[in-house]
């Protein structure tokens, strides 16, 4: 089997069971907007992590940017100062206009596109750096994906990841709550091979995010979103969430990059 089709195969068995879902009035995989916006408001504020750099670095002399999966501009906004146009990517409108307002009160010129890459690449310029942060593990089709953000960039392309799955480490919540076990793979080791295996050739860092500053409040209400509690069961997994620990734990994440010369260096 291919490493793509590994891949393909590995995320389909995330699929959550239907009698779970149909428990709770909201999908376990959308993130609360709300949190969203504040790690963008904190990342650009105080930019943090490997991934940053990676991406600064080559915006010298200053350059343009395409932010795929942008959500809030987490991975793009950043870079405020190195950035001449902006072109973020995003199959929601809301996140996108929050974007936008934030690129303008950063003079960031921005330019939003709505819809699935690659499916709306052809919309898309050539850009000098793609940021696309928090996306992979999305993306049955990766090889396809990868190499469409690929031919976008002239200088580089950063992707940042979590080590495992995002997913993963609910996986106690849902033995516990429902008697259910949850898949462990893929990983960022399984989502690097796809990608060499796509004819890239990344570069990896890995390093570790702090966990998210919140009340225990809200993590066992986005721990009941994810995991499909119902509300009656809330004061159960508070009560299992005290037991293991009663906050999330740092969260290690990968840093891929590559540079369209390490590409064309490949395809010579």
């Amino acid at each position: 089997m291919t490493a793509a089709a590994r891949w393909r195969e590995q995320l389909a068995s995330w699929a959550i069971p239907e009698r779970f879902t149909a428990a709770v009035r909201d999908s376990p995989w959308q993130l609360p907007a709300a949190a969203i916006a504040q790690r963008t408001d904190r990342q650009v504020a105080s930019p943090a992590g490997e991934s940053y750099p990676r991406a600064a670095e080559v915006l010298d002399p200053p350059g343009t940017v395409l932010d795929v999966g942008a959500g809030a501009g987490a991975a793009s906004l950043p870079l405020a100062g190195r950035i001449t146009e902006l072109t973020a990517v995003d199959q929601s409108q809301s996140m996108l206009d929050g974007l936008a307002a934030r690129a303008a009160a950063l003079s960031i010129p921005v330019r939003t596109v709505v819809g699935r890459w690659p499916d709306v690449a052809e919309l898309v310029s050539t850009v000098d750096l793609v940021v696309c942060h928090h996306v992979v593990y999305n993306v049955p089709d990766l090889a396809q994906f990868a190499l469409a953000l690929a031919a976008k960039a002239r200088r580089r392309v950063v992707v940042e990841l979590t080590e495992q799955h995002p997913m993963w480490v609910l996986n106690p919540y849902w033995k516990a709550m429902h008697g259910l076990d949850r898949p462990d793979r893929p990983t960022a080791d399984d989502a690097i091979a796809v990608l060499r295996e796509a004819g890239l050739a990344p570069h990896v860092v890995r390093w570790r995010r702090p966990r998210t500053p919140q009340t225990f409040q809200q993590y066992v209400d986005s721990t009941a979103g994810a995991v499909c509690v119902p509300p009656q069961r809330r004061k159960e997994l508070a009560d299992l969430i005290r037991e293991y620990g009663g906050e999330p734990p740092d969260r290690a994440i990968v840093t891929l990059w590559w540079d369209s010369a390490d590409r064309d260096r490949r395809q010579s």
